[in-house]
């Protein structure tokens, strides 16, 4: 038999196979949905029941028991899940945006975020979040433990005005307001070459804090102009967003002429180094301290996609952050901008 090769068939090849891979990615969330439909009315009748019939929690022990031992090869029928099935019913019940959004992450992932996230719309940023990025178990974990969703809300960029709308949001969730750097061995006192040097010699850390979508380039990347050098801190990679990140290290406070100088790096880069097909390079300035007014106003009509965090050796977000978040009414809206596609 003539086997068939050229460019026509490897298109036929390519076009069969995403179709295969749809076909399954469809049947695994349909099987997850009818899952989670299964665990929200186990929850409801739970509940039901327990207060048509004045039971305690005597009837969730027993009720796993002996489910057990009527589905001996299936999981998921502990007393403790059990439980949690009508803890989940219970918290999004009367929840008209979220009790749908839940059916589409994997029960893992909704334990986690019913049992490590407290208010409502916490929860709704971490169940869009993982829905729209794809976030794994780990991930999801990491974002949580790094306080993903206050740093969300406070982080300080111009992505809104600089960036296309279907780069913003992930542009966002891929710059930090503050990053730890609890993995270096430095004082509080140190020089911006020994941060550099430090963050390169533990760079698999540094790439973590930095987000799972980014990957080293260079350090002290240099860029000639009309016979001029000038050298960038560190050149980064974000794999999703497919462009290049320019960090800048300040050890000290922000000044406003750090985004001037930004801005002419990323000028440079977009026009010596990205290929054809990247998007616009980003820019995060990393400084010790920042005066967050000061930051809007050197920001405000600059025309490059640019950030600004602080970074610490030590891991808590500080009380007079936690002051800085916007009302309840403002972060449903900013959540309610998030599309999950």
């Amino acid at each position: 038999m003539k086997k068939i090769s050229g460019n026509n068939y490897k298109n036929f090849f390519f076009e069969i196979k995403e179709r295969i891979y749809k076909a399954q990615y469809e049947a695994l969330r349909q099987v997850n949905k009818e899952l989670i439909n299964l665990y929200w009315d186990i929850g409801k009748l739970i509940i039901e029941k327990q207060e048509k019939h004045k039971w305690g929690k005597a009837v969730v022990e027993t009720l796993a028991l002996d489910l057990q031992k009527e589905f001996p090869g299936i999981k998921g029928f502990s007393s403790q899940n059990l439980w949690r099935m009508r803890q989940f019913f219970e918290t999004y019940k009367d929840n008209v945006k979220l009790s749908p959004l839940v059916r589409e992450i994997s029960w893992v992932k909704n334990i986690l975020i019913l049992t490590q996230c407290k208010d409502p719309l916490e929860k709704e940023f971490y169940i869009r979040m993982t829905k729209k990025f794809g976030w794994s178990k780990n991930i999801l974990i990491h974002q949580i433990e790094g306080q993903a969703y206050e740093r969300f809300l406070l982080k300080q960029t111009n992505f809104d005005n600089t960036l296309a709308e279907k780069y913003k949001h992930q542009a966002k969730l891929a710059v930090k307001d503050e990053y730890t750097f609890d993995f270096l061995e430095l004082g509080e006192d140190h020089l911006e070459h020994e941060l550099e040097g430090e963050l390169i010699n533990n760079i698999r850390k540094f790439l973590s804090e930095m987000g799972e979508q980014f990957a080293f380039v260079s350090s002290q990347q240099r860029i000639e102009i009309d016979g001029q050098e000038f050298f960038i801190d560190l050149l980064l990679y974000h794999r999703k967003l497919r462009c290049l990140i320019a960090v800048e290290l300040k050890i000290g406070e922000f000044k406003p002429e750090y985004a001037g100088k930004m801005q002419f790096y990323l000028s440079a880069l977009d026009d010596k180094i990205k290929l054809a097909d990247e998007n616009a390079s980003i820019g995060i300035i990393i400084c010790k301290n920042k005066n967050r007014t000061i930051v809007e106003y050197a920001l405000k009509d600059t025309k490059k996609p640019i950030g600004v965090a602080t970074y610490k050796l030590t891991r808590t977000l500080s009380g007079e952050l936690k002051k800085l978040l916007p009302s309840a009414k403002d972060i449903a809206e900013n959540l309610e901008n998030i599309e999950i596609l």
